[in-house]
C-alpha cells in the first residue's frame, strides 16, 4: 500500500515536469530518436565512393573495343604515361568458380579507387564473355593487369607499353587491390615482356595476335577426342603412301634383273 501511493504521487509529478520541458528539447528528442532508426553513413562505408564509381566510367574490354580503349588519350596538362588497372575475371569454365569472392573486392576497391585524388584508369576483362581476347592477351583469371601505356610523343615516336601482372587468389580483399595503386606495390612485379605481349609482343608486331588468339580458342574448344582422330587419319594416310613405295623398292633390291621369273 505504501509503495501504491507513493507512485501516485510521482506520476503526475513526472508528468508535468514532462509538460514543463521546452518545446526545443522535446523535438530534439524525437528527432534524435527517430536519426536512430536511419542507417549511419558507417554502416555503408562504400556509399560514397559507389557513387563516386558511378562517374568514374569502369569499362569491359571486349575484342571490338579493347584497341580504342587502351589507347592514350593526349592531354596538354597530363604528364608521364596513363596509368590502367585492367581486372581479369571469369566464370565457371576459366575460374573454376574461384572468382566470385574476388570480383566483389574488386567492385569495392574500384569505387575506393575512383575516390582517390588521382585515380587510375579502371577495366575488367571477362574471360567467360571474351575468351578469343583473353588468348590474345594470354591473360589467366584472376588478376591485375597494370598497364603504363605512353602519351603520343611530338616526334611521333611510341615508347614501349609497360605491363605488369599481378596475380590474385581467392582470399584477395579491396585493401590488396587498393594497396597495388596507393602504395605503387606495381613496381615490385616484374615487367611482362612475352610474345603475347598485347601491344609490343612478337605477335603484335606481326599483326597476328588476333589471328593468334582465334587459333587457341579454337584448340580451346575442339575435344581431344577430335584431335586425336585427325591425327589417326593423318598417320594412316601417310603410312599407306609409304608402304607400296617401300614394298616396290625391296621388290627391286631383290629382283634386279627386273621381274621375278613366272612359275
Amino acid at each position: 500500500m505504501h509503495l501504491n501511493s507513493s507512485l501516485a504521487l510521482v506520476l503526475p509529478a513526472l508528468a508535468l515536469a514532462q509538460q514543463q520541458k521546452p518545446l526545443g528539447a522535446t523535438v530534439q528528442e524525437w528527432f534524435s530518436k527517430a536519426k536512430s532508426y536511419v542507417p549511419s553513413a558507417a554502416s555503408a562505408p562504400w556509399s560514397a565512393g559507389a557513387a563516386k564509381a558511378a562517374e568514374h566510367n569502369v569499362v569491359p574490354l571486349t575484342l571490338q573495343n579493347w584497341r580504342e580503349t587502351l589507347t592514350p588519350k593526349p592531354k596538354a596538362s597530363a604528364e608521364g604515361p596513363e596509368e590502367w588497372m585492367v581486372f581479369v575475371t571469369g566464370g565457371n569454365k576459366t575460374c573454376y568458380g574461384q572468382c566470385g569472392s574476388v570480383e566483389k573486392a574488386w567492385n569495392e576497391s574500384a569505387a575506393i579507387l575512383s575516390a582517390r585524388p588521382s585515380p587510375p584508369n579502371l577495366s575488367y576483362l571477362n574471360c567467360e564473355d571474351q575468351r578469343i581476347l583473353c588468348n590474345v592477351f594470354a591473360a589467366g583469371a584472376p588478376s591485375i593487369w597494370h598497364i603504363l601505356l605512353p602519351r603520343p610523343q611530338r616526334d611521333q615516336s611510341r615508347p614501349a607499353t609497360t605491363i605488369r601482372i599481378l596475380g590474385l587468389s581467392p582470399n584477395s580483399t579491396s585493401a590488396d587491390i587498393v594497396k597495388i595503386h596507393a602504395t605503387k606495390s606495381w613496381k615490385e612485379a616484374a615487367v611482362y615482356e612475352g610474345i603475347f605481349h598485347p601491344f609490343d609482343g612478337q605477335f603484335a608486331k606481326l599483326g597476328l595476335n588476333v589471328p593468334v588468339g582465334y587459333a587457341l580458342y579454337a584448340f580451346g574448344v575442339v575435344p581431344s577426342w577430335a584431335f586425336m582422330l585427325v591425327i589417326s587419319f593423318a598417320s594412316r594416310t601417310i603410312m599407306s603412301r609409304r608402304l607400296p613405295a617401300g614394298g616396290n623398292a625391296r621388290q627391286t633390291q631383290a629382283h634386279p634383273g627386273g621381274a621375278p621369273p613366272a612359275g
